[in-house]
């Protein structure tokens, strides 16, 4: 009889405490959902970000590796396709835009060899030039660009510096 009477005297309150540890549970879910989306969104706008950086850096190098002095700047800008991820898709175009002439001077040449004297005259048909070359990269399915920007020296003979746009 005294079991009875316990059983009568509760009247649901396990319930509603249960209820309410399960709604708290349920909103705490939530915020961590909508946190690690947020964060998801993050990661992959580095990761495009840091694709777009080495497409500019590979169209940079093959800019470099060719004989771009020689181009005619009207040549420009010029683009090149890079698959970043092997997949034979162009995931960027990246947009090559005419290397500028810096500077030019011409070329010391070291007489210290034949004189004895430590000097260097400049006395060379050679010149010393710097270059800035400017790309931008864009992702073809995000849009994610970036504007990647290198400085090169070269070393131009004198008929080369006549062709080049140092000269004019």
């Amino acid at each position: 009889m005294r079991y009875q009477q316990i059983i009568s005297k509760q009247k649901g309150a396990t319930l509603v405490v249960g209820l309410i540890m399960l709604v708290a549970i349920t909103l705490l879910m939530i915020s961590a959902f909508s946190l690690s989306g947020g964060n998801l969104k993050a990661v992959g706008n580095m990761q495009f970000r840091n694709e777009a950086i080495a497409a500019a850096n590979i169209a940079i190098e093959q800019t470099i590796n060719i004989n771009f002095v020689a181009i005619d700047p009207a040549n420009y800008p010029t683009t090149v396709d890079i698959d970043i991820d092997q997949d034979n898709t162009t995931d960027y175009v990246v947009s090559i835009r005419a290397p500028l002439c810096v500077k030019a001077a011409l070329a010391p040449v070291d007489l210290s060899a034949l004189s004895g004297v430590n000097s260097n005259v400049t006395n060379s048909s050679d010149y010393l030039t710097l270059w800035e070359i400017e790309v931008t990269a864009q992702n073809q399915a995000t849009g994610a660009s970036v504007v990647a920007k290198q400085g090169i020296n070269k070393q131009l003979t004198q008929s080369e510096y006549l062709l080049s746009s140092c000269f004019s």
